[in-house]
């Protein structure tokens, strides 16, 4: 027997029933939920990373699991169920797709061979783009913004990478990948600058303006931050370990270890790093 859907949709019923169901998943709400939703969609990505495929179908279960408690919450509050959430995700792509589905329908198809010279797939982008500000104007009450929609409980370096590419899309953006090289130091030259003046307030300040010219750079070089960032951090995590390894066991050899000798045992996890690729 496998589960399916419905089932999952029935299980969330009875977890969520005031009588019979669980008291830990009673208590959610909106709130309390979304920290579970974070670090379930860092765990899919974390997988992936590994290329730990057999992990795969259990990590995007939680994953799921995340959105059939908000689609239950919404049920139980009468403003929206699963099957609202399936039908509004369906019609957005939809109208989204225009070249998939010339005429919005599941049914409909762009005949074979239609754009032989690739213009349309060429503009597929930028129409993305257009459809999705046209949606939040919609939405929105006021005027709305190109940065309307950023999610604030994004990851600090990929939300700071989305307002950029959002403000790019908007025309606001360097010339090249010069410029924000120019920026970058520019933002460098200030953090040395405010220490100087021995200022680590305005230095501390100074060095989010420089993360986030860093992770426009980034943008620009069509490398994502959090995930360039996170490959970094975890080439660091072996090197450092390689380095604890060959200084011996406990955390006061590596304190009384020589500079000289910490920097042999860094490059030769450099080394061995790069024989392994």
């Amino acid at each position: 027997m496998r589960y399916t859907v419905d089932d999952l949709l029935t299980l969330m019923a009875v977890l969520r029933d005031p009588d019979q169901g669980c008291p830990w998943d009673i208590r959610q709400d909106w709130d309390s939920i979304v920290p579970h939703t974070l670090e379930e969609a860092y765990e899919v990505a974390d997988a992936i990373e590994r290329r730990a495929y057999d992990e795969l179908p259990g990590e995007l279960g939680d994953l799921l699991f995340q959105v059939v408690y908000y689609a239950r919450f919404g049920e139980e509050e009468g403003r929206f169920d699963f099957a609202d959430v399936v039908h509004a995700l369906t019609a957005k792509m939809l109208r989204r797709h225009p070249h998939v589905f010339p005429d919005g329908t599941l049914e409909s198809r762009r005949p074979p061979g239609a754009d032989p010279d690739g213009v349309e797939q060429r503009h597929v982008k930028q129409n993305w783009e257009a459809l999705k500000a046209r949606e939040r104007e919609q939405r929105a009450r006021a005027p709305a913004s190109a940065l309307d929609d950023v999610p604030r409980a994004l990851p600090a370096l990929s939300r700071a990478a989305k307002l950029g590419k959002r403000a790019a899309g908007a025309g606001f953006d360097f010339d090249d990948v010069r410029g924000v090289m120019d920026k970058v130091h520019e933002e460098l030259a200030e953090v040395e600058e405010a220490l100087t003046r021995d200022d680590g307030e305005h230095a501390g300040e100074k060095v989010g303006d420089l993360l986030f010219a860093v992770t426009q750079l980034a943008r620009r070089l069509k490398a994502d931050p959090e995930q360039a960032l996170r490959a970094t951090s975890a080439r660091f995590e072996a090197r450092f370990r390689y380095v604890e390894q060959r200084l011996g066991e406990g955390e006061q050899r590596l304190h009384r270890a020589p500079a000289e000798e910490l920097e042999r045992c860094w490059q030769a996890a450099k080394r061995l790093e790069s024989l392994k690729r």
